[in-house]
């Protein structure tokens, strides 16, 4: 009987052989080991536990300046205990450069996604079109095609993170300084105003996406040109306070489980405790969901 023969294995090859394969072993270890380094690294810059809730404000000058006397401020306050407000926004932007960086402001890989996110493009878009191309216009087609990837990215991250979308606001033309080209044609109107509003509008309908017109609401308040903007564009306390109102209005009536509106949601550490204030009968009283500022109906406004 005839067994097959085959060539001695050299001690050599078996040697190089164990080597390949302890160093492919130590490169798998040191990837492993780095990535889980990195994320740890990142979760310690950018994690403050106990983990809220996180609503994020997407947009242009709207939403960065939101702070002041604005909707944002009002949103964080309202909020405070219950979710994290999370400011990105960007002045001077467009849809187009919003649809550039949607996917590093919203990665995928998060480690935590989103709950809430309120997107606002399309005051700059709507801007009157330079000669030279350059500047923030951009066509209502393109507009309304970025607005529906932003839309798509954001529905992609999770199925707990909602959207909100804000149609553009209207103008005071009067208000707004130096608000015309070398011809004396007019950069900003309130005509634009409302074409690029009701092409968000009618987008997220389409889309399921909830959104808020804005334009109309604005517009409803008693001489809302005189009081709803600071230079006939940026919102003032009275026009941030019709944003605020609409978009609890919307929470409020949104059949979303859990609920994200501010009165639902349950306040961070809100235990009872023996070192909480005294109060007149001697006991300890809980005021991690009391109302700021006192009387309680002075946040009637905001339910």
């Amino acid at each position: 009987m005839e067994f097959l023969s085959c060539s001695p294995i050299s001690w050599e090859f078996l040697i190089l052989v164990g080597i390949i394969s302890y160093l492919v072993f130590c490169v798998f270890l040191y990837l492993y080991f780095t990535k889980r380094k990195r994320r740890r690294v990142i979760d310690l810059e950018l994690g403050v536990g106990p983990v809220r809730p996180q609503f994020v404000l997407f947009g242009s000058s709207i939403v960065q300046y939101c702070y002041y006397e604005g909707w944002g401020a009002t949103l964080s306050h309202l909020y405070a205990r219950k979710a994290d407000i999370v400011l990105r926004g960007y002045a001077g932007w467009n849809s187009r450069r919003a649809l550039q960086v949607v996917d590093e402001v919203f990665p995928k890989n998060a480690t935590e996604q989103p709950s809430l996110v309120i997107v606002y493009f399309g005051g700059n878009d709507s801007i009157r079109p330079h000669p030279s191309g350059l500047g923030m216009h951009v066509p209502l087609p393109e507009y309304i095609e970025n607005m529906r990837k932003i839309a798509i990215h954001l529905k992609s991250l999770s199925k707990k993170t909602r959207t909100i979308f804000l149609s553009v606001p209207p103008i005071n033309e009067a208000q707004i300084p130096e608000n015309s080209d070398p011809e004396g044609n007019p950069l900003k109107t309130n005509e634009s105003c409302r074409i690029y509003s009701e092409a968000c509008l009618k987008l997220c309908r389409e889309m399921n996406v909830k959104a808020i017109d804005l334009w109309s609401a604005i517009q409803k308040r008693d001489n809302w040109r005189d009081v709803c903007f600071i230079d006939g564009v940026h919102l003032s306390e009275e026009g941030s306070k019709i944003v605020v109102k609409e978009i609890l209005k919307v929470l409020k009536e949104a059949k979303w489980e859990p609920s994200l509106h501010w009165k639902l949601m349950p306040v961070e550490f809100g235990e009872d405790s023996p070192y909480d204030p005294i109060g007149p009968d001697g006991k300890p009283v809980n005021i991690s969901n009391v109302p700021f500022p006192w009387p309680a109906s002075s946040m009637e406004e905001w339910d």
